[in-house]
């Protein structure tokens, strides 16, 4: 298993923060156009537990992927959980937090993630995975101080 921890502050309230993670149509602005990002579900204004989110990625070499992600927990204003249940990964549990903190809001994304094909999957991690991954989440740290600014 891999992990991936990120922690962003943005000054911002909880509630404006929460709001706009916690809408799935809001996932497309915070990821690279070259992944060519669809959603290709009907989208509820705010998710809810048991939610399935289709969409149409290409993660790499421009091949499209077919993602389709649970939202497993939901603990208003406090923390959500996205699960793959098809897709590219062999698991993928993405956790969101939020905390209000002087000045605005802290979020962490704590991402555990195994790849599939067993040690083949390791042996391309370092190289072209794990790379990938931190490029995703360094785009939307970006994207998000563009639109929200930075603490």
């Amino acid at each position: 298993m891999y992990q991936l921890k990120r922690v962003q502050r943005l000054p911002v309230d909880l509630k404006t923060a929460w709001d706009f993670f916690s809408s799935p149509r809001n996932l497309s602005v915070i990821t690279p156009p070259e992944m060519g990002f669809e959603v290709q579900s009907e989208l509820p204004e705010k998710m809810y537990p048991g939610i399935f989110i289709r969409y149409k990625v290409r993660p790499l070499f421009g091949i499209p992927v077919t993602w389709v992600t649970e939202i497993t927990h939901v603990e208003e204003g406090r923390f959500f959980v996205d699960e793959q249940r098809v897709g590219p990964y062999r698991i993928w549990h993405h956790q969101h937090f939020f905390k209000e903190i002087p000045g605005g809001v802290e979020m962490t994304d704590v991402v555990d993630y195994q790849l599939p094909f067993g040690f083949l999957g390791d042996l391309v991690h370092p190289f072209l995975v794990g790379p990938r991954l931190k490029q995703i989440f360094e785009f939307r740290n970006r994207k998000l101080v563009e639109l929200f600014g930075e603490i």
